[in-house]
C-alpha cells in the first residue's frame, strides 16, 4: 500500500546518493546530473519535475543503468546497483522497469502486442508458453485492453492505447518500482487523465512504486505523494505534495507555480509572480555557486560564490537548496 504523503518512507525501496552523470561530446562535457540524492518508498509515487533539459530523464535512465553514472550510489530494495555487470543486473531488472515517453517509438512495430508483452517473461525464463499466454491476457485486462489485442500490432492502436501497452509491458515481471518518463506528455488532455487514473488504480491494486518524471505541475499534483524539483542537474527542493503546493519555498519552484494560471482565487489574493531573467544556462558550463543565481530575482553575492545544500526548513520533510529561503515570501 502507498505510504502516507505526509511522511517520507522510513525504509526506502529506492535510494539514490550523490548521483553524477556526464556526457563527453565533441563540444565538451555535458553536466547532466550533478550530485542528486532522493528516495522512493514502497508503494509511493515520487514526482520529479523541472524544465526540459534539467536532467530528469537522464536521472531516470541512470537509475535503471540504461546510462552509466560517472559516480554515486543506487540502492534498490536493499541491493546496490552501482558497479554491477550487465549479467549481475539481469535478475535485479525484474524489480525495476520503465514506461517511456513515446508510446509508439518504445514498441517494436514488427511484433504483435502479445509478443511484446511476452518478451520480458521469455528473457527472464518466467513460466511455460501457456502460462505466458495467460499472463499476457491478464496484463491486457489490467490496462483495459481486450484479449484479442494480443494478435494486433502497435500501429493499429491509438496513442493512449499504445501507452497502455507500454504500461502492461513494464508490469509483466511484477516490478516493485516503475520509472515513468513523461508517460502522458504526448497524449491529449482527456487521455492523460485516463492514463493517470490507470496508474493510480494499478498502484492501489499491485502496491507498485513510481518515480514519475514530468514537466507538468498539474500532472504531478494529480499523482505524486512527494515531489522533487530539479534545475540544471540538481534537486533544489523536495517536499510532500500538499506542503509544496501550500508553500513552495525555492524561487525556482515558485516560478514554476507562477507559470500555471491561478483561476481559483481572486486576483487580489494571488501570490505576486516571481520574474525570471533569461534562459536556463548551458549544461556544458553550469554557473558556479547556486546554479539558479543567473535567473533568480533574489540572488546576492553569496549565491554566486557558494552552492547551497539541501536543508530542512521548518518541517524535516521539506528541504530546500537556497541561501535566502528565509527571505522568500510565504504566500
Amino acid at each position: 500500500m502507498p505510504v502516507s504523503p505526509d511522511q517520507p518512507p522510513d525504509q526506502p525501496l529506492l535510494a539514490v546518493e550523490d548521483l553524477v552523470v556526464r556526457y563527453d561530446t565533441p563540444h565538451g562535457v555535458v553536466h547532466a546530473v550533478d550530485g542528486v540524492s532522493l528516495t522512493v518508498g514502497p508503494g509511493e509515487t515520487f514526482g520529479l519535475v523541472g524544465e526540459s533539459g534539467c536532467g530528469k530523464s537522464t536521472l531516470g535512465r541512470a537509475i535503471l543503468r540504461l546510462i552509466e553514472p560517472a559516480s554515486g550510489r543506487i540502492h534498490l530494495d536493499g541491493e546496490e546497483l552501482s558497479g554491477k555487470s550487465r549479467a549481475a543486473l539481469r535478475p535485479i531488472r525484474r524489480k525495476i522497469q520503465m514506461v517511456f515517453q513515446d508510446p509508439f517509438g518504445s514498441l517494436d512495430p514488427r511484433w504483435t502486442v502479445g509478443q511484446l508483452l511476452a518478451e520480458p517473461l521469455h528473457v527472464h525464463g518466467v513460466g511455460r508458453r501457456s502460462e505466458r499466454r495467460e499472463r499476457v491476457a491478464d496484463l491486457l485486462a489490467r490496462v483495459g485492453l481486450p484479449t484479442d489485442a494480443a494478435q494486433r500490432h502497435p500501429h493499429e492502436f491509438s496513442g493512449g492505447q499504445r501507452q497502455r501497452i507500454g504500461i502492461a509491458r513494464a508490469l509483466a515481471l511484477s516490478p516493485k518500482l516503475v520509472v515513468c518518463d513523461e508517460p502522458v506528455s504526448a497524449l491529449d488532455v482527456s487521455v492523460q487523465a485516463q492514463i493517470l487514473n490507470l496508474l493510480a488504480d494499478l498502484q492501489r491494486d499491485l502496491g507498485v512504486a513510481f518515480l514519475f518524471i514530468s514537466h507538468d505541475l498539474s500532472v504531478v499534483e494529480h499523482i505524486a505523494d512527494r515531489v522533487g524539483v530539479m534545475y540544471l542537474g540538481r534537486i533544489v527542493e523536495t517536499a510532500p505534495r500538499a506542503a509544496l503546493w501550500r508553500r513552495p519555498l525555492h524561487p525556482y519552484t515558485r516560478a514554476l507555480f507562477d507559470a500555471v494560471p491561478d483561476l481559483d482565487r481572486p486576483a487580489a489574493e494571488r501570490r505576486k509572480p516571481v520574474a525570471l531573467k533569461g534562459d536556463m544556462p548551458s549544461a556544458f558550463a553550469p554557473p558556479g555557486g547556486c546554479r539558479f543565481h543567473t535567473r533568480c530575482p533574489l540572488a546576492v553575492a553569496r549565491c554566486r560564490e557558494e552552492s547551497p545544500p539541501l536543508r530542512a526548513i521548518g518541517d524535516a520533510d521539506h528541504q530546500v537548496a537556497c541561501h535566502l529561503v528565509d527571505a522568500a515570501p510565504s504566500n
